[in-house]
Formats: C-alpha cells, structure tokens, sequence
C-alpha cells in the first residue's frame, strides 16, 4: 500500500494563500490552509506565509511606520511556530513569515526601512540582486547570486537568536534570508511563490526536509 504523504500546514487566512497553495501543489505537495495552531503537530513543516506586518509590541517596540495590521493572526501564527518546533517540523519563512520567525527567536525589525522605496510592491513586485553566503542551504540551490523579487517595506534589524545570516540585498545590505543554527527554520525575505522557475527549487527543497 502507497502511504499518503502528510500534509504541508499554510498558517494563514484562506483568501490570501492561494499562490503558496499552487506553488507547492505544482510539484506535488499536498498542504492544508487553516488558522488552528495545533493542526502543526499532525502536519508535515509548517509555512509562514508573506501579509502585513507584525503588532510592534510583539518585538518591545511602539507603532513607528507598521501597517496593516492583524494581532489575532500573529498570535495563531506564533502558536502554530511554537508547536512545529516543540515537534521538529521544518520550518519556512516567507517575507512577513521570516520576519515572525525572528521576532519568535527574539529579533528586531526595522519597521520602515530606508531602502523602502525599492523594495515594496508597486503595481507588483519589484526585482533587485543579492548575495549568497557559501556553504549555507542557498548557496546549495543557487550559487554566489541570485535576483529575487521584492514587495516589503520593513525588514529584519537584531537577528534572533539562533539565527544565523544567509542572504543580503545589493547594494543596500538588507538582510534576504536566515537559517538556525540547529533547527530546520529557514526564512526568506522574497517570494519563491511567485518567482518561477526560480523559486521551485527553495519550495523543492523544503518539501524534500519533511517526513
């Protein structure tokens, strides 16, 4: 008998998670959508989707430039990520959900960035280069570079702890993508959603880390 592959958990709201849901459906993966936080120890991994940004207050800070704000969903989020990693399931962060896996480990964000300009979405997102660390899970999948796109105004400032840097922006050094030292979390600040052919090989590469 075939065994039926456990499912990826998507922590977000339905209506804005269907191009994570394709993404990873077009290479076979199955996932589920949902808000219940416990539904991450039955899962597979756990995906932090890309949204607006965190509650500030979440990382000791007032209001200096956040937006679009959704407290209930950071707090199901960090419930979700607090249970995948009590259960050791890799983890991957997407824009807003890299940025809650720092906050999660104790990181800082900067919640207007200076580069902001060219680095938000306009009518889409916008595209520039970046550097690859050696010997680190990006440098496996795409070398010294890469050309990512970009659709975020804020970004990650005191990296967590644990947190260890992969991946920074040119020529503004802001920060791409983390790994944890000794935990499968893995977070990225670009959208390999909707970066094809490209980002296949990250969503390839998560989905090869679960059971």
């Amino acid at each position: 008998m075939q065994r039926t592959a456990r499912p990826i958990l998507i922590a977000g709201r339905r209506e804005s998670t269907g191009r994570y849901e394709k993404a990873l459906g077009d290479i076979g993966v199955p996932t589920i959508t949902t808000l219940s936080a416990s539904a991450a120890a039955s899962c597979s991994a756990l995906l932090l989707p890309g949204g607006g940004d965190i509650t500030p207050a979440f990382f000791g800070q007032k209001n200096n430039g956040s937006r679009h704000i959704d407290t209930e969903l950071d707090i199901l989020q960090l419930q979700a990520l607090e249970l995948a990693l009590r259960c050791r399931r890799p983890v991957l962060g997407i824009c807003k959900g890299m940025q809650l896996i720092n906050v999660f480990f104790g990181g800082t964000l900067c919640q207007h960035m200076q580069e902001a300009d060219s680095h938000c979405y306009k009518d889409g997102d916008q595209y520039h280069d970046t550097v690859i660390f050696p010997d680190t899970f990006l440098f496996s999948l795409y070398g010294a570079s890469l050309r990512v796109n970009s659709a975020h105004h804020q970004c990650v400032d005191r990296l967590g702890t644990g947190l260890l840097p992969v991946q920074y922006a040119l020529p503004s050094p802001v920060p791409e993508a983390f790994c944890h030292k000794s935990l499968p979390v893995f977070g990225v600040q670009w959208h390999p959603e909707r970066l094809l052919p490209e980002g296949e090989k990250l969503l390839r590469f998560f989905a090869s880390l679960t059971d």
